[in-house]
């Protein structure tokens, strides 16, 4: 059975979750006429709550994503599977292997490493044969950083890269329970495994790595650049993961000795050597307290729950700016500036993850399969919708 075959264009797995309503919604509002979709989840009642909030008609599937049968004819019900169930380490696996032998396109909002290494590990070569694009991380990770350095890479000429920085202008927006859960359960697997832990600090644990001897890993803690104090941003070291993949599937078009980091600026002067070493000790802090049990329950008592997150009015006061500089070989630096007036973790995931299915679902992409990035999977189609949807992606010269 193809794609067009199908009885769904695209199924919204956990659509009745916090992130799941603001992409149904999305969905609802922009999808062209004739998309055929459903909305999946564990729960056929609050799946027509969700359909009565929309004002759509939209089939309802229940479905347990622990079961493998259930999961499987979902996926071969559909030409996409859009799923914001998490964290993606408990239940995501069944959903993506299925996807990959039913030849069934699948984006999810994973900032998982150990779950995306095992999902390449597992699904890659069994996706290229069936012709499956099985794209992890189209949310707030990782589509600003994949492709804010895709569109730099390309406005350079395509040369390969020296170094690259994304930094965080502005960001205002609340943390979602699920990802305080995925965080919760990566830490949890890497206490116990040692591969799991080595795999968390690889930039390269997405790839086979570089072929030739890298220069020294650059400096992670806060510091100042251009005079500016800057501190390490959160999701830096996985958002590396999926562009160095990229730059992988790519044949290394970046580069094999690219130096990517990410930082969040911080401000000049004393205030801004405050906010850095705060950002920098808070982050540490948080993260060691997760991975051991005691600090982890006492936190588990403050922290948003699964399927929780903030009120509709605080999410629609969220934006988010971003720059992504280039330094090519040769040539003038190049920046792209990734910004929106969206939450990124609640409204702007939810038209990430959206613009995404449609993209898989619609778009002209070419036969390349396995698991991809969204840089290499949707690329400038992927960016040309949400431009449409009021994000900034433009990329120009740095000077």
């Amino acid at each position: 059975m193809t794609p067009n075959d199908r009885d769904h264009d695209i199924v919204l797995l956990g659509a009745s979750g916090f992130v799941g309503r603001y992409t149904a919604r999305h969905l609802a509002r922009s999808a062209p006429e004739g998309v055929r979709i459903a909305l999946a989840g564990r729960s056929t009642a609050r799946l027509n709550e969700v359909k009565r909030e929309l004002g759509v008609d939209w089939p309802a599937i229940e479905v347990d994503t622990t079961h493998d049968d259930a999961v499987g004819r979902v996926a071969a019900s559909a030409a996409v599977i859009a799923t914001t169930v998490g964290p993606y380490l408990r239940y995501g696996a069944r959903v993506a292997a299925a996807c990959a032998r039913a030849g069934t396109s699948y984006a999810d909002l994973t900032g998982e490493s150990i779950f995306v290494a095992r999902s390449i590990e597992r699904n890659h070569a069994v996706a290229e044969r069936t012709g499956a694009k099985i794209v992890h991380s189209c949310g707030f990770d990782s589509i600003p950083s994949d492709l804010g350095l895709g569109l730099a890479h390309a406005a350079a000429g395509g040369v390969p890269i020296v170094a690259a920085t994304l930094r965080v202008r502005s960001l205002r927006g609340g943390i979602s329970g699920g990802t305080i859960d995925s965080l919760r359960q990566q830490l949890k697997e890497a206490r116990t495994d040692a591969s799991a832990r080595r795999l968390l600090a690889n930039p390269y644990a997405l790839t086979p790595g570089p072929s030739v001897r890298l220069p020294s890993r650059a400096r992670t803690g806060w510091g100042a650049e251009h005079g500016t104090w800057q501190a390490p941003f959160v999701m830096g070291g996985f958002n590396q993961q999926i562009v160095q993949r990229s730059n992988y599937l790519t044949g290394w078009s970046y580069g094999q000795l690219m130096q990517y980091r990410e930082v969040v600026a911080t401000g000049r002067g004393v205030g801004g050597f405050l906010r850095a070493s705060g950002i920098t000790v808070g982050t540490a802090a948080l993260v060691g307290a997760m991975a051991f049990a005691p600090t982890r329950a006492l936190l588990d008592r403050v922290l948003p729950s699964p399927g929780s997150g903030p009120s509709d009015d605080a999410v629609e006061h969220g934006r988010f700016a971003l720059d992504v500089d280039v330094y090519p070989v040769e040539g003038e630096p190049v920046r792209t500036r990734v910004a929106a007036p969206y939450d990124p973790g609640y409204g702007g995931t939810g038209i990430m993850l959206a613009e995404s299915a449609l993209s898989l679902a619609l778009d002209d992409l070419g036969d390349r399969a396995g698991v991809l990035t969204p840089m290499v999977a949707m690329g400038e189609h992927l960016a040309a919708r949400l431009r449409a949807q009021r994000f900034t992606l433009e990329a120009g010269s740095l000077g």
